[in-house]
Formats: C-alpha cells, sequence, structure tokens
C-alpha cells in the first residue's frame, strides 16, 4: 500500500483527520496567485485548427476536474485559446459554476475560458487544480468577476489575489491523497453511468417489444385531463404554504426541491385544476429543460404546478412510473418529446402531450415492469449516493487543506 492510500484510510477512519500531522500549515506562506501560476493567452482561430479538439464550457461539468466531452475545431467559429497537455481549463464566466478541468490532451477553448499553466518552481501542476477548486478560491472568483449578466473574471484582477501556499512537498503529499479520492470518485461515477446505460437498454427492448406488438395507446385516453399551471402565479408567492412546481424542480423523474417556491394558491376550480395528485405525471412544457419528467410520489404535500410544467392525471394511477420511465432521458419515449417541440425557445402543447403514444401492457406485464423500475431506482440511488458521498469527502478534505485562513 502507497503512502497516499495509506494517509487516504487514515483521514476515511479517523473522525479527527483535520488533526493530522499531514494538516499542519507551518512553512505556508500567502502568495499572489500570478506568482505561483500564469495565464496561457496563445489565440488560435478554428480554420487553422479544424482537426483540433474543441474544449467549450457546455463540454465541462461543476466540480469535475475530467473533460468528458469535447467538439472539434471545425464545430466552432471565433477566436479561441490553445491548451496543452496539463493545462488547468478554468471557465472565467460565471465562475460560480465552478467549471474546471485537467487537459488531459492538447486542443483549443472558448475564449470565455481561462487557461492556466502552474509555475512548476512555485507549485506542483498536480497540486494547482485543487487549490483552484477550493471554496476559497470559488468564493473569491465569484467576488472580483464583474457584469451583471455574465459576470466574467479578468486574469489582471485575479492575478493579484493572494492564496495561501504549503511548500512542494507537502503540495505532492496533498495532491496524492486527493487524486486518491478524485480516483475513487470516478470509479463510482462510472458505475452510476453504467446503471444508467443498463436502464437504458432494458427499456428500450422491454418497451420497444410492446410497440412492436402494437399494444400502445394514446397518452390522451389514459388520462382524466391534460393541464397546465396558471399564469400569474407571482402575486401567489408566500413564505409559508403550499409547494411550487416549477420546471427546475422537475429532474431526471424525480422532484428536487432545492430550489423551492411556497404559493397562496387561488380559490375555486382554478386552483382545483392545477393542485397535484399521487400519481400525476409532470413534464416541463417551455424553457430550456423541456421535456423533463417526473411523478408525483404518495409522500408529497400539497403542490401546485406552474404554466411551464404540464399535469397529467392517469387514469390508473399505478402506471405513473412505467410513463415516467418511458419519457424520461434514459427511455425511449424521449424521441417524441424531442420531435413535438416547436418554436424559437423550445415548447411542448397540450394537444401534442394528448397524441404522445405510450405503452399499454397487461396488468401482468406493467407489475413485472413496475418492479424492475423499482429495482434500477434502488441500484442507481445506490450508485448515486456512492459518488456524492465521495465527492463530498473530497471536498471536505480538499477544504479542509486549502481554505483555512
Amino acid at each position: 500500500m502507497t503512502n497516499s492510500s495509506q494517509t487516504l484510510l487514515s483521514v476515511r477512519n479517523n473522525p479527527d483527520w483535520a488533526s493530522l500531522p499531514l494538516f499542519d500549515r507551518k512553512g505556508w506562506k500567502r502568495v499572489r496567485f500570478g506568482d505561483f501560476a500564469q495565464s496561457i493567452g496563445e489565440r488560435v482561430e478554428p480554420k487553422d485548427a479544424q482537426e483540433a479538439i474543441y474544449v467549450g464550457l457546455e463540454h465541462l461539468d461543476p466540480q469535475c476536474l475530467h473533460i468528458r466531452r469535447w467538439g472539434k475545431g471545425s464545430d466552432v467559429t471565433g477566436t479561441k485559446l490553445r491548451f496543452r497537455k496539463g493545462d488547468i481549463i478554468f471557465g472565467r464566466r460565471r465562475a460560480y459554476q465552478r467549471k474546471l478541468a485537467v487537459a488531459e490532451f492538447d486542443g483549443i477553448c472558448s475564449a470565455h475560458a481561462m487557461v492556466v499553466r502552474a509555475r512548476p518552481d512555485m507549485v506542483l501542476s498536480e497540486f494547482l487544480p485543487f487549490l483552484m477548486m477550493s471554496d476559497r478560491f470559488m468564493n473569491r472568483a465569484v467576488e472580483i468577476s464583474v457584469g451583471s449578466l455574465s459576470p466574467t473574471i479578468n486574469w489582471k484582477t485575479l492575478k493579484l489575489e493572494e492564496f495561501d501556499l504549503p511548500p512542494l512537498d507537502q503540495q505532492r503529499r496533498i495532491a496524492e491523497i486527493l487524486w486518491a479520492v478524485d480516483e475513487v470518485e470516478q470509479t463510482h461515477r462510472i458505475s452510476a453511468e453504467e446503471v444508467v446505460l443498463s436502464e437504458r437498454a432494458y427499456y428500450t427492448k422491454y418497451f420497444g417489444k410492446l410497440f412492436n406488438e402494437k399494444k400502445v395507446v394514446r397518452l390522451g385516453d389514459l388520462s382524466e385531463f391534460i393541464t397546465s399551471g396558471s399564469r400569474g402565479w407571482a402575486e401567489h408567492y408566500s413564505a409559508v404554504g403550499p409547494l411550487f412546481i416549477r420546471s427546475q424542480n422537475i429532474r431526471d423523474q424525480l422532484l428536487d426541491f432545492a430550489d423551492l417556491q411556497r404559493v397562496r394558491p387561488p380559490d375555486g376550480a382554478e386552483g382545483e385544476r392545477t393542485r397535484t395528485q399521487a400519481g400525476d405525471i409532470v413534464i416541463t412544457i417551455t424553457g430550456n429543460s423541456v421535456g423533463n419528467v417526473a411523478y408525483i410520489p404518495n409522500s408529497l404535500e400539497e403542490a401546485y404546478v406552474s404554466q411551464h410544467v404540464g399535469l397529467v392525471r392517469l387514469n390508473e394511477p399505478d402506471r405513473h412510473r412505467m410513463i415516467s420511465s418511458f419519457f424520461g432521458k434514459n427511455g425511449p419515449g424521449n424521441d417524441q418529446i424531442l420531435k413535438a417541440q416547436y418554436g424559437l425557445k423550445p415548447g411542448l402543447n397540450l394537444t401534442a402531450l394528448k397524441n404522445f403514444l405510450v405503452p399499454c401492457p397487461t396488468e401482468n406485464d406493467l407489475q413485472e415492469i413496475n418492479e424492475c423500475i423499482l429495482n434500477y431506482d434502488a441500484l442507481r440511488s445506490d450508485s448515486q449516493s456512492h459518488h456524492q458521498a465521495t465527492m463530498g469527502l473530497k471536498c471536505s478534505i480538499n477544504n479542509t487543506f486549502l481554505s483555512a485562513s
């Protein structure tokens, strides 16, 4: 077992891990960012790098140091920045998104990014990404950003910011620990993705079989009604009251109330029409997240939908998991959603929802598929929780090392 692995085990198994000798800050020096890192401003035109790998901000995942997707220089226009293997690509526009990754290859990137390279006499290239991912660095990056619509960091300002820097030997030990945790995190991430791929393959095969056998029906024929929320909800916002389901609350077949809003519902038929019940399907019908689907669980408290959300009340609520899985991003029904979108700003109308074709299995088949869906739910939840726990450990260790004042 390596020293870094032994220290990682010590950290994971010791509730007082923050007092380990490795965390001793003796010998640390406060240094300007520009004295230990440099901004690489090598500009390039895409026409001169058509076969080069292109990394845009849309290719970077928040709080992930790895570039997992990319395009080509021939896909883009306008001046870009060249980066080299080992450089850090940092999204200087909207820094609060925490988009930062280490390049594992040469290529070009968006000019809305900043290409940062370590000065090896002051900081190790394997340590610098973690310093930049720390809360201390990211919070300061947000504070010094300029502009209201798309706040952006200027190098002239960032290079003057001061951060605590450990000696090179301690940097190496810290980096070994954090990269070891990152490796475990990536293993859990891959496991979570494999569950999703397996789930998608199962749905494609099972639902495809039902479609081939003509065991399908219009969604409107399975529903009591299909509606959407009312306009003018803003006047009903309240600090207390029932939940208000907006497009941002619908995520991957589940409801997410991290961004919570409550309302005072209107009286009468309008309020009753837009109130959810267990077994309902909700789907985003306007905005950037059109087609996101979720279902209303039995445990949800009183809730209403916004005008950007379609509400589908099924005649048989026990079909809600099957239908939400069919239209979820892992399900084959998502193709119908993509084809039905209209307008410059993507949207779905209620008529399109009513005409969507959905699988209609027998009661026995429905029970079988619901059991499989529940099993996939459990697998996905378990793998994602492991991934999130490892991410949390990495952030905790990173911030203990690097965010203390």
